[in-house]
């Protein structure tokens, strides 16, 4: 029979949505990883969002950036499937009320790179440098629309990284 830890589980859940979406970040930044860094890197941010989801406090724009986070992760590892996939589920909850227009942004921008991805490892590159622009279009719009300048800024300077 199961038994349940005798431990604050609210408190590990919030611990470590953010601790693992942090050091997933750490390794996303690194210029060189390993094999085995990349590994890591994934199992940290999925890692990272199953925690958040065990919060009671979790909203739509903490799944919109943990799904945006798997995207990145996926567009660096070059699986643009998966990139894909998170992509379009970062956009999905960034659409629900209330959320701000800077994960919109974010998940256009994670989309976009994983059409970009997905253009280098396919035979109908102009299909998806299409599908690229369409995206890179529309976070563009929805940049006209965010109040904070610094968040604003620094979606712009990301999407000037997808070319």
């Amino acid at each position: 029979m199961e038994t349940k830890p005798s431990l604050d589980q609210a408190a590990a859940h919030r611990y470590f949505a953010v601790e693992c979406f942090n050091r997933a970040w750490d390794l996303m930044d690194k210029p060189q990883r390993t094999a085995e860094e990349d590994e890591e890197m994934l199992r940290l941010s999925l890692s990272s969002h199953w925690h958040w989801t065990q919060r009671e406090d979790c909203e739509p724009s903490n799944r919109s950036a943990a799904y945006w986070q798997s995207s990145r992760i996926y567009a660096l590892l070059g699986r643009a499937d998966g990139a894909r996939r998170h992509g379009q589920f970062s956009l999905d909850w960034s659409q629900e009320e209330g959320v701000l227009p800077f994960y919109v942004g974010y998940a256009y921008e994670a989309l976009a790179r994983a059409e970009l991805v997905a253009g280098n490892r396919a035979e109908l590159v102009a299909g998806n440098r299409a599908k690229m622009e369409e995206y890179l279009a529309a976070a563009r719009r929805v940049s006209e629309s965010m109040v904070d300048p610094e968040a604003k800024q620094m979606l712009l300077a990301d999407l000037e990284t997808i070319r």
